[in-house]
C-alpha cells in the first residue's frame, strides 16, 4: 500500500484526505488527522470517494465529433478554430467557461491565455452560480474579496447564525465543528432559512424568513440593535415575514452574544439580491464591531473545492488575476508581468450573459472545462439551445457522455480527482495540495497542460511550464502585484518554492486569521427587494443540494453507497399546497415555470413552507427523464454580481398520471423509451431504475437477454420478471404493479450478478428465510437504516450519541445526526402517546 496526503474533491471545506492506494484503481479513503480543516473528519461523499475512481464512462482519448483523434490533431484544430475566430470576429467572439473543480494552476493558465493573449476577459466560471454575490459584497465592504475569519472562529463563537445554509447536509464537517462548539461552550445555533431543514431542526432557533426576506431581516435586526444602544447605523427596513416572538428571540440572542459568527452560503448568494444580502450581514457585524476578533465575523462558505482559488487567479470575468481590477495601472502591471501581446481592456461576459451571447451568435467559439452548464445553468433549456448553435464547442472533461459533452464538436480528456496534481484554496483561505494517486489513464492530460499546449500551438510564449509547481511559482510571484496595489492576497513567500518543497507543501492560510485588522471597511446601505407575484405561477420555487450528491452527479452518481439516501429527485411540497393541486405523497408531479417544466416524485412534508416548493439540482438527462431542477429558474441575476437567482422563482405544480409503476434492476445502463417517467441510481454491479408509464410494458426493451421467468397476478395488475444468465447469475429483474404495492428494492438489487440465483426467491423479491430489513438508509457511512435505529431505541438508546455507540450511526461524517435525532424524537412521542 502507498499512502498519499491529498484534499477532497467536493465542497469548500477543503478536507484533507489520507489515501492508501491498494491497487491499480483502488484506494482506501481516510480523513487526514493532521489537516487543520477537518482534523481527520470526512463527510459521506469524501468517505466514499474510492467508489468513484474507476474508469467507467471516462473520456480517455481526444474526440473530434464521434471519431477518436490524436492529441496533435485535436490541439491544432482547437488552436486553429480559436485563432480563426479572433481574426475574423475579434477576441470577444471567443469565451471560456471554467469551474471550481479546476485546480488553481489550471485556473491560472486559462485566465492568462484568455485575458493576456486572446485579448478578451470572456472567461467566467461556475463559481458565478454560487459565490459571485459574496465576492461582490466583500469588495464593496472590504475593498477586496477577503473572508475575514477562519474555522477557528467557529470554535470560539458563542452564537452562530447560519443563513441560507443547510450546513449538516452541504458542509457536514463544519456542522460537526459547530456541534462541538455547542457541546464545549454552549454555543447557540440559529438557522435562518425558509425551509425547516435537518439543520434547522437541530438549531436552538429556526427563523423561517420569507424567500428573499434576508435584507429586510438583517436591516430590521440592525435597527433593533440601534434601539438597544448596541449600534448606531440606521438602515432601511422591510418585510421579513417573521412573527414578533421569533424576531424578539433572534434579537435577544444577537444582543447578548457578542462573539457571533454569521455563516452564509447558497441560500443567500443565489438570489437577485444576493450581494445586498451579503452586505446586510456584514453591516450588522461592522456596526456592532463584531469583526477582526476571535469568534466574530461574517463567513461566506464556498460551495466548490476551489471556488476560492479561482477567485484568487481571476477566474471571474470581472477580475484580473491576484484580486486586481481593470484600472489602467492594474491592466498595465498585469500586461507587463505576463508580457501579454493582446491584453484585454475591460471586464468580460458573466455566465448568464455569456450564454446569451453564445445563443445570439456573438460568441462563436466556446471552451467548457470541468463543468456541465447544460444542466447546471438557470434556464438550462435555453443554455442547451445556445450550445447546440455554437459554431465551435470544445469540452474538456473526465466523462465522455455528459449533457454538455453530447453537444461538443471537440472533446479533450482531462485528469480526474486522484490523477490531478496542484493546489486548491478552501473557504478559510487555506491552500492545500491535491496529489495524484494514480497514473493518468488513457491519453488524459492535466487541464493546465492542455491549455498550455493550445497556447503554444497558437504561437504564444510564456506557457512553457514543465509541471504544476512551475505554474504555482509564477502565480505566487505575481501576487507581488496584489501587494503593490494594497491587497491582502500575498503568496510571494512561495514564489521560489522548489519542486520538492511544492510536493511536500503543507496546508497554509494566506492573510492570517483576521486579515482585515487595521484596514478600512465600510457599511454599504442596502434596501429590501422582492420579486413580483405572478397569478399564473403562485408558488415560490427553491432549488438546492442533496446530502450525498454533488453538482450534476458525474462523480457521485457512480457510487452505490451515496445513491441510497435519495434515489429519485423529489418535489418537496407543503400538504396544503399538494392537496390544492391534487398531488398525493409519492405520486408524480410536474413543476412548471415561465422558463420550463420538469417531472418529479412528490414528497409531501410540512417542513416545506406554505406557498413554497423545493427541488434538487443534480439530475441530468443521463440519470432521469425528469428531475431537471435547473430547467425551471429564469435568467434573472443580481444586478451587482451577475449571480443567478436560483432560490426564489415563480412556479406552479400539477399532477402527472400513470397507469403503472415499477422498478428495474440490470447491469448495463439503458434509456427507457415510451414511459412517463424514469430515473436511475447506482447499485453494486449495475443500476436500479424507478419507472412509471401508461399502456403496455415493453419488457423486451428493458430487460437483458437470458433465461427469463415470469409471475403475473392479474387481480392486482402485478407482473414480475427475472433474467438469469448462462452462469446462473441474475442479470436483471423487472417489477410492475398497476394497483398494488411494490416490494422493497434492497434485497433484489443485492442479487444482481450473484451466482446460484433461486427463481422463486427472485420473483418474490425476498429470501425464503426472511432476514431483518434495515429500512430506508439513514447513515450512509455505516449502512444503518431506520428500522435498525428504532430497534436500538426500543433497547434503550435515547440520544444520538447512544445510537452511535450502539451501531456507529452518526459517528463518521455527522450529516445524518439530525435525521437520527428526529427519528428518536418521533419514537419517544409515539411511546408517550401509547402510554397515555
Amino acid at each position: 500500500m502507498r499512502a498519499v496526503r491529498t484534499t477532497c474533491a467536493y465542497c469548500g471545506v477543503g478536507c484533507g484526505i489520507r489515501a492508501e492506494v491498494t491497487g491499480e484503481r483502488a484506494v482506501v479513503i481516510r480523513g487526514d488527522a493532521q489537516h487543520p480543516a477537518n482534523l481527520g473528519k470526512l463527510c459521506s461523499k469524501g468517505t466514499h470517494l474510492g467508489e468513484t475512481v474507476g474508469l467507467e464512462g471516462r473520456l480517455l482519448h481526444p474526440m473530434i465529433g464521434n471519431a477518436r483523434a490524436g492529441w496533435d490533431e485535436a490541439l491544432h484544430l482547437v488552436a486553429g478554430k480559436m485563432r480563426d475566430c479572433v481574426e475574423r470576429h475579434g477576441p470577444d467572439s471567443v469565451a471560456l467557461y471554467v469551474s471550481g473543480q479546476l485546480l488553481t494552476e489550471d485556473y491560472y493558465a486559462a485566465n492568462k491565455l484568455m485575458k493576456g493573449f486572446v485579448g478578451s476577459a470572456n472567461i467566467d466560471t461556475n463559481s458565478r452560480l454560487c459565490m459571485a454575490s459574496a465576492v461582490a459584497a466583500h469588495n464593496r465592504a472590504f475593498g477586496e474579496d477577503v473572508v475575514p475569519v477562519t474555522y477557528d472562529d467557529l470554535d470560539e463563537a458563542d452564537l452562530i447564525l447560519l443563513v441560507g445554509s443547510n450546513t449538516a447536509w452541504c458542509h457536514p464537517v463544519i456542522w460537526q465543528r459547530i456541534e462541538a462548539a455547542r457541546e464545549a461552550r454552549g454555543t447557540k445555533i440559529v438557522v435562518i432559512d425558509p425551509r425547516r431543514t435537518e439543520t434547522a431542526e437541530q438549531a436552538d432557533l429556526h427563523v423561517p424568513v420569507q424567500p428573499d426576506g434576508d435584507v429586510a431581516l438583517f436591516n430590521t435586526l440592525l435597527a433593533e440593535m440601534v434601539r438597544r444602544g448596541l449600534a448606531d447605523t440606521v438602515p432601511a427596513m422591510g418585510e421579513h415575514g417573521l412573527s414578533p416572538d421569533t424576531f424578539a428571540a433572534l434579537a435577544d440572542l444577537v444582543a447578548t452574544h457578542p462573539r457571533m459568527v454569521t455563516v452564509f452560503s447558497m441560500g443567500a448568494n443565489q438570489s437577485i439580491a444576493g450581494t445586498d444580502k451579503g452586505n446586510a450581514i456584514m453591516n450588522l457585524h461592522l456596526a456592532m464591531g463584531r469583526i477582526n476578533a476571535p469568534g466574530m465575523g461574517p463567513f461566506s462558505m464556498t460551495g466548490q473545492p476551489n471556488a476560492m482559488g479561482g477567485r484568487e487567479v481571476g477566474g471571474l470575468a470581472n477580475m484580473l488575476a491576484c484580486h486586481l481590477g481593470f484600472s489602467e495601472s492594474e491592466l498595465s502591471d498585469v500586461a507587463a508581468y505576463w508580457q501579454a501581446p493582446r491584453m484585454c481592456s475591460a471586464p468580460g461576459l458573466k455566465a448568464v450573459d455569456l450564454f446569451r451571447a453564445v445563443h445570439d451568435g456573438r460568441v462563436k467559439f466556446l471552451w467548457v472545462m470541468a463543468t456541465n452548464p447544460a444542466v447546471s445553468m438557470p434556464d438550462a433549456g435555453f443554455v442547451r439551445e445556445a450550445l447546440a448553435k455554437c459554431e465551435t464547442l470544445v469540452v474538456s472533461d473526465v466523462i465522455a457522455d455528459t449533457d454538455t459533452a453530447r453537444l461538443a464538436h471537440i472533446r479533450l480528456p482531462a485528469l480526474a480527482w486522484g490523477e490531478k496534481d496542484g493546489t486548491v484554496t478552501n473557504s478559510e483561505r487555506r491552500v492545500s495540495r491535491q496529489r495524484a494517486l494514480f497514473a493518468a489513464p488513457g491519453e488524459a492530460r492535466a487541464d493546465w497542460a492542455i491549455i498550455a499546449d493550445v497556447a503554444k500551438t497558437m504561437g504564444f510564449a510564456g506557457f512553457d511550464w514543465t509541471n504544476a509547481a512551475a505554474v504555482f511559482r509564477e502565480y505566487a510571484a505575481m501576487t507581488a502585484l496584489s501587494v503593490k496595489h494594497g491587497k491582502v492576497l500575498d503568496l510571494t513567500a512561495h514564489a521560489g518554492i522548489s519542486d520538492a518543497d511544492y510536493e511536500a507543501l503543507d496546508p497554509f492560510v494566506w492573510g492570517g486569521r483576521h486579515p482585515l485588522q487595521g484596514r478600512e471597511m465600510k457599511i454599504v446601505p442596502v434596501e429590501p427587494r422582492t420579486r413580483p407575484v405572478d397569478p399564473d405561477f403562485p408558488l415560490r420555487l427553491n432549488t438546492g443540494r442533496y446530502r450525498d450528491q454533488w453538482h450534476t452527479m458525474t462523480r457521485t452518481g457512480l457510487s452505490p453507497t451515496l445513491a441510497q439516501h435519495r434515489r429519485e429527485p423529489l418535489l418537496e411540497v407543503h400538504p396544503a399546497d399538494a392537496a390544492e393541486a391534487g398531488i398525493a405523497d409519492g405520486a408524480l408531479a410536474r413543476v412548471v415555470s415561465a422558463a420550463g417544466s420538469s417531472v418529479f416524485r412528490a414528497s409531501v412534508t410540512d417542513a416545506q413552507g406554505r406557498g413554497q416548493v423545493f427541488v434538487p439540482m443534480h439530475w441530468t438527462d443521463a440519470m432521469a427523464s425528469g428531475g431537471r431542477g435547473n430547467l425551471l429558474p429564469d435568467q434573472s441575476v443580481d444586478p451587482v454580481s451577475g449571480q443567478p437567482g436560483f432560490k426564489n422563482n415563480a412556479c406552479r405544480i400539477e399532477p402527472v398520471g400513470s397507469e403503472w409503476r415499477g422498478f428495474l434492476v440490470r447491469r448495463e445502463p439503458v434509456s427507457p423509451q415510451g414511459v412517463v417517467w424514469w430515473s436511475r441510481s447506482a447499485i453494486a454491479g449495475g443500476w436500479l431504475y424507478e419507472l412509471a408509464g401508461n399502456g403496455a410494458v415493453d419488457a423486451d426493451a428493458l430487460l437483458p437477454a437470458g433465461n427469463r421467468s415470469e409471475a403475473v397476478d392479474l387481480a392486482r395488475g402485478m407482473r414480475r420478471l427475472a433474467v438469469v444468465d448462462g452462469s446462473g447469475a441474475m442479470a436483471g429483474a423487472l417489477f410492475i404493479t398497476r394497483i398494488g404495492q411494490l416490494p422493497p428494492r434492497e434485497w433484489i438489487a443485492a442479487q444482481l450478478g450473484a451466482s446460484g440465483a433461486h427463481l422463486p426467491e427472485l420473483l418474490a423479491a425476498r429470501p425464503s428465510a426472511p432476514a431483518p430489513h434495515r429500512g430506508p438508509v439513514v447513515c450512509v457511512c455505516h449502512g444503518i437504516g431506520t428500522n435498525q435505529i428504532l430497534a436500538h431505541a426500543e433497547q434503550g438508546a435515547r440520544t444520538v450519541a447512544e445510537v452511535g455507540r450502539a451501531c456507529g450511526a452518526g459517528t463518521n461524517c455527522g450529516s445524518c445526526r439530525p435525521a437520527i435525532a428526529r427519528l428518536l424524537r418521533e419514537w419517544n412521542e409515539t411511546c408517550e402517546e401509547a402510554a397515555q
